[in-house]
């Protein structure tokens, strides 16, 4: 079997957005991302399918994107039903607790709902939706290097564990859509 290519880090992250414009103004003007490119087609590349969008791309300091595809039909992405909704979201790295706190003053301050700031144990956390119900993490690293490094050695035992202790959760009714677990 051939080696793994190298994976050297995130290109982008897409999500179906409701309006383009929103969600711009969402992501450049409160959270500082810039729009950096647009694609607009009428076909999808990959399929060949006829579908006019356009795909929005926005840059983070990490050179990665977040983008999202507008299909003009004002419809956002409908949230899995069978998933939490605290599950499923992307967590975007800010330099420092300060930061996460700065930014949760500012999203409160244009009247964005958020949910922190949560201690991760490794992590401090904020969290918020977006337009188009996508549930985003701005989140610090509150643990040193070093602390990252020895928690990646017993990382495969405690899956392990997890693994076996999965088998009696089945017997158990799982916990409600809704709670605000992580």
């Amino acid at each position: 079997m051939l080696p793994p290519v190298p994976i050297h880090g995130l290109h982008h992250f897409a999500w179906r957005c409701r309006d383009a414009e929103e969600t711009r103004h969402f992501y450049e003007d409160l959270l500082g991302l810039p729009l950096v490119h647009i694609v607009r087609s009428d076909h999808v590349p990959s399929t060949g399918e006829y579908c006019p969008y356009v795909h929005i791309f926005f840059q983070m300091r990490d050179g990665s994107y977040i983008a999202f595809f507008d299909l003009g039909d004002d419809v956002a992405a409908a949230p899995s039903p069978n998933t939490p909704a605290w599950v499923n979201h992307i967590a975007l790295r800010v330099g420092s607790i300060a930061e996460v706190e700065q930014a949760m003053a500012r999203l409160k301050a244009a009247g964005v709902e958020v949910v922190g700031i949560t201690d991760h144990h490794i992590i401090q956390s904020l969290y918020f939706f977006d337009p188009n119900g996508l549930r985003v993490e701005l989140t610090a690293q509150s643990v040193s290097d070093e602390y990252m490094r020895d928690a990646a050695k017993t990382a495969h035992g405690e899956l392990a564990l997890w693994v076996a202790e999965k088998a009696t959760l089945s017997r158990h009714p799982r916990h409600e859509a809704g709670q605000d677990g992580a």
